[in-house]
């Protein structure tokens, strides 16, 4: 991911936004990309989906510097849930659609390696909803493992004045241990199905398609996972599968996700009851405004919009509401 606030990461940081600037000038430059890499080019924007992209607010909390995922609250409708990118310690912010801070908690115990997006489903405990937090990211495609944090959302906080040097404290987490069948990856998306609780992880790589993985539940938390893979994703796009972001909707039915600059849907069809059949239906390119460094995507607990967020301080909120 890329970022720009930890003086320590700044080289490395800059080297990748020349890197994925050259990217785009060769792809600029290319009269077609070679078959074997080349997006699929059947979904074309799909402007009578959504409404025109409207910046609803900005995010106030300064410590909020590196937005990399987004979620909506199931136990504080009308709340989103959020994380900064690597260099953060494990902190969780709740803002508003005002973008007013709400809270933030600390997650006791745990690591903040490479945090790069979240979500929310189902859990251990019947009528609990619980935030899974994918240390996933693998810049350099060298971790041996990936690790997702299993923890009860919190409720409606005591002081919403918490701060990250003065924060809230969430129950215990659990970590959710998993690895690759195929070596290692680089991916910023994580997905958990809002009923089953069924964990996917997309990769994010350029010029080829992503590729899907699953972690069927129960989790098992004894020991490791191998994901299973399940299929490749391809976007139209011509820079292939560089996500950045992911989200289910509440009914289960559509999956959004996002690079830095565009946003894609994908529908189960109306007559499937097999989640699984999504990966094989085509995504479609939505209107999702100019972000700046677009890293998240998510639904409005009522399904009915998508918003999103983009690194740096005082981040635009990106809406877009189905027509």
């Amino acid at each position: 991911m890329l970022g720009f606030v930890f003086k320590k990461n700044v080289f490395i940081k800059a080297g990748k936004i020349v890197f994925f600037a050259g990217l785009c000038l060769f792809a600029a430059s290319c009269r077609q990309v070679p078959k074997s890499v080349q997006a699929e080019p059947a979904a074309a924007n799909d402007n009578s989906l959504y409404g025109p992209p409207k910046i609803i607010a900005r995010l106030k909390n300064r410590s909020i510097d590196e937005s990399s995922g987004l979620v909506a609250s199931r136990t504080m409708p009308g709340i989103y849930w959020t994380h900064n990118d690597s260099g953060d310690g494990p902190f969780i912010y709740a803002f508003d659609t005002n973008g007013d801070s709400v809270g933030v908690w600390r997650v006791p115990g745990i690591d903040a390696k490479d945090w790069e997006d979240i979500s929310i489903g189902p859990g251990p405990q019947t009528g609990k909803t619980y935030l899974y937090i994918g240390d996933i990211g693998d810049n350099g495609s060298s971790r041996k493992e990936i690790v997702i944090y299993r923890v009860p959302e919190p409720g409606a906080p005591p002081d919403r004045k918490s701060t990250r040097s003065k924060p809230l404290t969430t129950e215990a987490a659990e970590a959710i241990h998993l690895r690759y069948p195929d070596g290692s990856h680089d991916a910023e998306t994580l997905l958990v199905h809002p009923v089953n609780g069924n964990i996917y992880i997309i990769t994010k790589v350029a010029l080829q398609n992503a590729t899907i993985f699953e972690a069927a539940a129960p989790l098992n938390l004894t020991k490791t996972t191998t994901l299973k893979r399940i299929r490749e994703v391809k976007l139209p796009s011509l820079f292939g599968g560089i996500l950045t972001g992911g989200s289910v909707s509440p009914d289960g039915r559509r999956v959004a996700l996002c690079d830095y600059f565009q946003a894609y849907e994908i529908t189960l069809p109306d007559q499937s009851t097999n989640f699984d059949d999504i990966w094989k239906q085509v995504l479609v390119s939505l209107n999702f405004g100019k972000r700046s460094q677009g890293e998240s995507i998510a639904y409005r607990l009522d399904g009915r919009a998508l918003l999103g967020t983009s690194e740096g301080k005082g981040s635009e909120i990106v809406e877009v509401v189905r027509k």
